[in-house]
């Protein structure tokens, strides 16, 4: 397929001709990831739920800072609980216990109270999405020329419906995800500086300190996986936005199929009806196809990455810990706030296949947003 039929909304079959472009018709590459943000913005500012969106959202942020005080407090927590380990000391040993459940606890209901607002958002993201679409759609002779300029009017229901669904989903899960990682970097990136700080290294009868050594090392580790993460990922946007058209073409098929049941049998069309629908169910299957090869090419890395994470921060401490110069509760300590500077920072890479699904959707819908305004302009 070429990037260019990709790109016209993903409408156009591997190898058909382009239709030719009719007034009013808006194809998705008109319009560039920029502007697709601006123009969703734009909604959502004037959308009447907008103040609740703003106050559900700023208590999730609230939640979030609450939620990171309390990893750094259970980060700090680690150096007394393995020291005493270390030490055998049964008393110093129950009371970081009772320590830790009390921090526990305080996480679990903060947890807790956050995936209430985190669902509630879904919910209301998704109602402000399709009430904006349904007023575009709905005005008076825009539903009838959207339907007639083109390839950017087959299909409303599938972006009125599951694609508005789906981008609200991924919109409130990517951007939450988002502000829990940045709160956390900027919770632990100081407590892991101040923890290598004094980092002292040995070698060849020389001693030489890094100071912020395992910041360094996090910043490089994540970074250069998060790259190689985006050159794996990126063919799935245009991938992905390629399979949704693919996928509604077959259900409208199916649905005008059924509908016309009768016409079909009397007309004896059967063959020539069946035969359009394997076309579309092989297109479709195809795009599976190609998502499902690419995904595996990103899974062999990512999923590699992640088991070297489960050592990588023993490892980078290591040599300042068997030089005798970090207690076993300093290194566990220091493991932990790498492990949460580390998650942050890998946010892009456990989430680059649903960026790339999200960069799809966003793509679908807001050229039919955009669609609905030239029409109404027209």
């Amino acid at each position: 397929m070429t990037d260019q039929a990709m790109v016209a909304d993903g409408v156009a079959g591997a190898g058909q001709a382009r239709k030719p472009r009719q007034p009013g018709c808006i194809p998705s590459g008109e319009a560039s990831f920029y502007d697709q943000l601006k123009m969703m913005w734009s909604a959502f500012i004037g959308s009447p739920l907008r103040r609740l969106l703003f106050w559900v959202g700023f208590g999730i942020f609230a939640l979030i800072v609450a939620t990171a005080f309390g990893q750094v407090l259970l980060n700090r927590w680690n150096q007394p609980f393995y020291d005493a380990i270390e030490r055998k000391d049964m008393a110093g040993f129950l009371h970081q216990l009772v320590v830790f459940a009390e921090i526990a606890g305080a996480l679990l209901v903060l947890n807790i109270a956050q995936g209430w607002l985190n669902r509630y958002l879904h919910i209301k993201l998704r109602e402000g999405l399709v009430r904006d679409l349904l007023d575009e759609w709905m005005r008076p002779g825009r539903a009838l020329k959207l339907k007639q300029s083109g390839e950017i009017g087959v299909n409303p229901d599938q972006r009125l419906h599951e694609d508005a669904w789906h981008l609200a989903d991924l919109s409130a899960d990517l951007g939450i995800g988002f502000v829990q990682a940045g709160v956390l970097l900027v919770s632990f990136i100081g407590v892991l500086w101040a923890i290598s700080e004094g980092f002292v290294f040995h070698y060849g009868g020389r001693s030489f300190a890094i100071p912020g050594y395992m910041v360094w090392a996090a910043l490089a580790y994540a970074g250069t996986a998060s790259a190689l993460s985006w050159l794996l990922a990126r063919p799935l946007v245009r991938l992905n936005a390629d399979h949704y058209a693919r996928e509604a073409e077959l259900r409208v098929s199916l649905v005008e199929a059924s509908q016309g049941v009768e016409e079909i049998a009397s007309a004896g069309r059967e063959g020539a009806t069946r035969g359009r629908l394997e076309q579309n169910l092989t297109a479709a299957l195809l795009t599976v196809r190609r998502i499902m090869t690419a995904a595996i090419r990103l899974q062999w890395f990512t999923a590699g990455y992640g088991w070297v994470t489960v050592v990588a921060p023993i490892v980078i401490a290591s040599p300042v810990y068997f030089a005798g110069d970090l207690t076993f509760g300093g290194l566990m300590m220091a493991a932990a706030a790498f492990t949460q500077v580390h998650s942050s920072l890998r946010w892009f890479v456990d989430n680059i296949g649903a960026i790339a699904d999200w960069r799809a959707t966003l793509m679908r819908v807001a050229s039919f947003r955009l669609a609905l305004i030239r029409v109404g302009e027209g």
